[in-house]
């Protein structure tokens, strides 16, 4: 029996050397690759969120295309380009189906990086199930506050700011731009979601501290399955706004505007979210008069910023029309980030110290406050949020059969004035 023991003790040990000298060797590059990276995905292509998530999707592969044709990406733990292959399924906009294919991306496909859906709804899902499996997730676009905590290390947003940080500028300009204009009554309409509850909330903080002119006068969530805003929008009326701002997905927003045009009222200013970052999807179904003149985000695809890391945007664009020719998919802001999350993988690979979880996530973090893509600075926070990538705002006009966006805020980033509708 002794012989037993001692014989078992001395095989644990043997095993334990032999895991020990494992990640060392993967550590230093020795031991032999892995024939590819597999890069798990999810992808909505039908419902509510399809219109911002497909173009993501197809941003990332765009980008693993991009990599693989020049003999794969970068990976420190064993100093060598290895190829990348995306394994994708289509959650069809539903956070259960979501939820489930995100564990079986872990557990079945067992991929060496996992990659969110867009936006909050649908990747607030899978940041449990990544988080109970001690998966690092990659978040290329939910930003809502509740996805993100200092206990939690398994999670980090990539190619959008935060939503606690979005309106930092657009509160500044309700409080300096606009205020001086005389637009001193501010209306908040918000669907209720982690993406723009979150942007609400931080919104009316930032305008209530600021100690400025300017008051809210309207404050409403609604859901985010709202289709019809005709009742909203005159009930928003009655209180006499001077800048009505609409906060919601890509439906809302082609909603809200539709209703508007419809209802006949004017405001002096009106701001939304996707008119700025999916024009085109906005133009085809609200119209060019219907757009004139509001205020957005002014995101990458109306910036020039100079990247240390990928294209710019001018070159993306022409890349994404030749992989994407005849627009079926819209480019805008999403279809950046899909670009964004690819180069953001790339630097994690290109940086991490070996291929663990936390590994990948020390890799992520090297980049941080050190790389600059078409979408601006890259920055993270300790819970994982992007505190780089700030969006100005923009003002949209008419140009022939599509907008114009110019830069009106903050000054040092402004191409031109903002123009208010009369008193």
């Amino acid at each position: 029996m002794k012989n037993v023991v001692r014989g078992t003790i001395a095989a644990f040990a043997l095993a334990a050397a032999g895991v020990g000298m494992a990640q060392g060797a993967m550590a230093q590059g020795t031991m032999a690759p892995p024939k590819e990276i597999t890069i798990g995905d999810l992808y909505s292509s039908t419902g509510p969120f399809a219109s911002i998530s497909m173009p993501v999707y197809d941003g990332l592969k765009l980008w693993v295309d991009e990599t693989n044709a020049a003999g794969g990406a970068y990976v420190k733990a064993y100093d060598r380009k290895i190829p990348l292959k995306v394994v994708s399924y289509d959650d069809q906009s539903n956070t259960a189906t979501a939820a489930a294919l995100t564990n079986q991306l872990i557990t079945q496909d067992k991929v060496d990086v996992l990659v969110a859906d867009s936006g909050s709804v649908l990747a607030s899902v899978s940041v449990p199930v990544a988080r109970e499996h001690k998966m690092f997730l990659i978040d290329p676009t939910g930003t809502g506050a509740p996805l993100f905590s200092k206990d939690n290390p398994y999670v980090a947003l990539v190619a959008d700011p935060a939503s606690v940080i979005w309106p930092k500028f657009l509160a500044d300009f309700l409080t300096d731009e606009a205020a001086k204009a005389g637009l001193t009554r501010v209306a908040i309409l918000y669907a209720t979601n982690d993406f723009t509850g979150t942007q609400a909330s931080a919104l009316k903080g930032f305008v209530e501290a600021s100690h400025s002119p300017a008051k809210i006068v309207f404050y409403k969530g609604v859901p985010t399955s709202t289709s019809d805003y005709t009742v909203l929008i005159n009930t928003i009326a009655a209180t006499h706004p001077d800048m009505v701002i609409e906060l919601g997905y890509v439906g809302n927003d082609i909603a809200f505007f539709r209703n508007l045009q419809d209802s006949g009222l004017k405001f002096r200013g009106v701001f939304a979210v996707y008119p700025g970052s999916e024009p085109e999807v906005l133009v085809k179904n609200v119209g060019v008069a219907g757009l004139a003149g509001a205020f957005t985000y002014s995101p990458s695809n109306f910036m020039h910023y100079k990247p240390t890391v990928g294209m710019d945007i001018d070159a993306f664009r022409a890349a994404w029309d030749k992989a994407y020719p005849g627009g079926k998919v819209a480019f805008g802001l999403n279809s950046d980030a899909g670009y964004v999350t690819g180069l953001a993988i790339g630097q994690m690979l290109a940086n991490a110290p070996d291929l663990t979880q936390l590994g990948l996530r020390k890799g992520l973090y090297a980049a941080s406050g050190k790389m600059t893509t078409l979408a601006g600075p890259f920055a993270l926070n300790e819970m994982g949020e992007q505190t780089g990538e700030l969006m100005p705002i923009g003002q949209l006009s008419a140009a022939g059969s599509t907008v114009k966006l110019t830069v009106v805020y903050p000054p040092e980033d402004s191409d031109g004035k903002a123009v208010f509708g009369p008193k």
